[in-house]
């Protein structure tokens, strides 16, 4: 366990010794007695003014009162700018001309840490002086003497982890190997650049080794000169090559990491040491040196994983002869280890989810959702785990995969059935807009189960004015969409077009317009389809989050029948036909291209499905149609579950 000074103290504001003084039981006293030399103490070391107190030493010679408020908060030490409020209880014990009262002190200490105890102050008559106050380190504790003051330690806590849906540490103790350069083991350092980029490569690593030259030039001949830090896993592929090269060098520890780099990173979060601003944020709580979570939920719950620091305060500094005398602690308390936070995220499913936005050069989202209880199985973003949670926070169109939502409607509603005929031309106008297919295509009349299929939006933008704003907002809010929900963590459940215009209506209808939404909110949305009824999401189990959503009622059941058997044809005849023959059973969907700007023709890729007990939506930030760059990502992900 850590133990070391506690800078804080050094950051708080107050005079000699920040304290607020009380003084209890005087009132009524002789103004000639040694309770009015004691209230006048009181009173003037509260205002950090002694003149009006005299005093002696305890071997009867006089001191100056700045000398008194200068020693004080030498005593103090690492104390002196902490809160303090002392307390003179009772009326004085008078023996002749010498006279003592008990003081108790209230320190408040960092982490609002609480320490009281009793000392004693002597006070003694000097024949026409009056009563002076004897000065003597024990006023401020019995234990200090002439040289002394006092120390504050901080007991680290344990920091706790979070945890997977198994109840397992994610972050654990893993080997890493940091891979450096020694200067005089360097021959030739062109050869030594060229070997390190060619065996990085081979785990897609880039490390800039321009300035290496000026390193090895400028430090001392056995310096480590720290290139890159490798998991051991990764080091081990390329561990021949790397040793082969003249000048390099290694180091082994173990790290708290996730299982991969990327995994659930934008998530989870990071620790890291404490920045200046969290110190100062944080001053009784935090100090140089201090781990601090940073994003995700290792932010978000940072107090309950760090636990709260022990303090030791301890009486030090004076000799017993010409002996440094051991330090005598005087007050302690514990250390509290930080309480894990349980997730419902899944080892492997989320494994998947990586490896799946692995190859994806775009930023990209992908969540999972277990059908059966709402459980959120995996929350990915690349690249490389991302450091923005688009997959829960993002507020973009849905795009065509909307068409699910606004499918229901229509069928719950009698607006259409799955083989009612519909037309699909090539365009459609609402007063004076013109909506298009894509690739401008017109499949004209044809069961309404193919336009969905083929994702034909002039088939919905006819069908948008039988279904209305109301039909539409109906069929969202019974899929949960644009709900107050409670994840224990910040999640967008997506926010509805107000579908007040003929031209909105209809963009709503498939996905465009004002309707935003989180692929966390589409996953929803789809495990509501699968599973017959919406579920909030759960995401932290424990500590357990204040106000989840109420569940939903049923789905009307014949609509969300033929509305699955819909999603399964965009698979078997329609958009997603690249998911056809999957592992893992049969796989339901539905693709999604969404428009976002008018200034450019860049669209966002979107695909919603599930799979037997998972669900999920994948986003393609500019990825075009969801056939080009969703799909693909959705089918390394069902084959990543399926093999792993």
């Amino acid at each position: 366990m850590h133990r070391g000074p506690y800078p804080s103290v050094h950051r708080a504001v107050g005079a000699a010794v920040a304290v607020a003084l009380v003084a209890v039981g005087l009132t009524g006293c002789s103004k000639d007695g040694p309770d009015s030399a004691l209230q006048d103490f009181v009173a003037g070391w509260r205002a950090g003014d002694l003149s009006k107190v005299g005093f002696v030493s305890a071997d009867g010679g006089k001191i100056a009162a700045p000398a008194v408020l200068e020693q004080i908060k030498a005593v103090s030490g690492e104390l002196a700018k902490q809160p303090l409020t002392v307390t003179a209880e009772g009326e004085p014990k008078t023996t002749g001309d010498n006279a003592t009262s008990a003081l108790k002190l209230d320190w408040t200490l960092p982490g609002d840490v609480k320490w009281s105890y009793q000392s004693t102050v002597r006070l003694t008559r000097q024949g026409s002086d009056g009563w002076r106050v004897v000065w003597e380190p024990t006023v401020l504790h019995n234990d200090l003497t002439n040289g002394d003051k006092f120390q504050m330690s901080r007991l680290r806590a344990e920091r706790a982890s979070i945890l997977d849906a198994a109840g397992k540490p994610i972050v654990t103790p893993r080997t890493v190997i940091i891979v450096g350069v020694e200067p005089q083991k360097v021959t030739d350092l062109a050869a030594l650049r060229a070997g390190l980029a060619a065996q990085f490569k081979k785990i897609g690593v880039t490390v800039d080794t321009a300035n290496l030259g000026d390193r090895v030039k400028n430090a001392d001949p056995g310096a480590f000169l720290d290139l890159i830090t490798l998991r051991e896993p990764d080091y081990n592929k390329i561990r021949p090559g790397l040793r082969a090269l003249n000048g390099t060098v290694f180091l082994k520890e173990d790290r708290n990491l996730a299982p991969t780099r990327a995994f659930a990173r934008a998530l989870l979060g990071t620790v890291d040491a404490a920045t200046a601003e969290d110190l100062e944020k944080n001053p009784q709580t935090l100090v140089q040196g201090d781990t601090v979570g940073h994003g995700g939920l290792q932010q978000k719950y940072d107090s309950t994983l760090r636990g709260t620091a022990g303090i030791s305060v301890t009486v030090s500094g004076g000799t017993d002869g010409e002996e440094e005398q051991t330090p005598k602690k005087v007050f302690t308390t514990a250390p509290v280890a930080g309480k894990p936070v349980k997730t419902t995220i899944d080892v492997k499913t989320q494994l998947a989810a990586d490896q799946a936005l692995a190859g994806e050069k775009q930023p990209s989202s992908l969540v999972a959702i277990k059908v059966s209880d709402s459980s959120v199985l995996a929350v990915a973003n690349g690249p490389d785990g991302g450091t923005v949670n688009t997959a829960l926070t993002g507020q973009v169109a849905p795009g065509s995969t909307f068409k699910a939502i606004s499918a229901y409607g229509i069928l719950q509603r009698k607006v259409a059935t799955a083989d009612a005929t519909v037309a699909c031309p090539k365009n459609a106008v609402v007063s004076g807009r013109s909506f298009k297919n894509s690739h401008d295509e017109a499949l004209g009349n044809v069961p309404f189960h193919v336009a969905f299929a083929k994702s034909c939006n002039t088939a919905f933008v006819g069908l948008a004015p039988k279904l209305g704003a109301d039909g539409l907002r109906s069929a969202s809010d019974a899929l949960g969409l644009g709900g107050k929900w409670d994840l224990g963590i910040d999640a967008f459940s997506g926010k509805l077009s107000p579908a007040d215009s003929p031209t909105e209506l209809a963009a709503a209808t498939f996905g465009q317009g004002a309707t935003a939404v989180s692929p966390l909110a589409m996953a929803s949305a789809t495990a509501s389809i699968a599973r017959g009824q919406f579920k909030q999401p759960r995401l932290v189990l424990d500590p357990a989050p204040a106000a989840p959503a109420a569940d939903g009622a049923a789905l009307d059941q014949p609509a969300v029948t033929a509305l699955r058997k819909m999603m399964r044809e965009v698979v078997t005849a329609g958009t997603a036909t690249a998911l056809r023959g999957t592992p893992g059973g049969p796989v339901f969907g539905k693709t999604g291209t969404a428009e976002f700007s008018e200034d450019t023709e860049d669209t966002h890729s979107w695909f919603i499905g599930y799979q037997g007990d998972v669900a999920f939506a994948v986003m393609v930030q500019k990825g075009g149609a969801g056939s080009e760059a969703a799909v693909p990502i959705v089918s390394r992900f069902l084959r990543n579950l399926a093999t792993n």
